[in-house]
């Protein structure tokens, strides 16, 4: 199953973030939140780019989903957490 849903939408750079998509789906850069553990998950430019390593594919019997909070996959990890939790995202880190 494979589906998105959207949070209060908040609009930063010009883009919506508070969107969660299944992991596989993760197409732009920015922070997201890991919805199965609360883990950060920082993702630059480069993670994203076609032919470009680290490429990261993660399997299971269920579909992961993430949370993005923000464009920057560098905000700081103060920030990272007011957001997440302004999400109620559950936040471990």
């Amino acid at each position: 199953m494979t589906s998105a849903t959207q949070h209060t939408p908040n609009h930063q750079e010009g883009t919506v973030w508070g969107t969660t998509i299944p992991f596989d789906s993760v197409q732009d850069p920015g922070c997201y939140i890991c919805n199965w553990s609360g883990h950060l998950l920082r993702v630059p430019e480069d993670g994203i780019a076609p032919g470009r390593s680290p490429l990261i594919n993660i399997v299971g019997n269920e579909p992961l989903f993430v949370t993005k909070i923000s464009d920057n996959p560098y905000i700081t990890l103060t920030k990272a957490k007011m957001v997440a939790s302004n999400l109620d995202c559950y936040v471990n880190f």
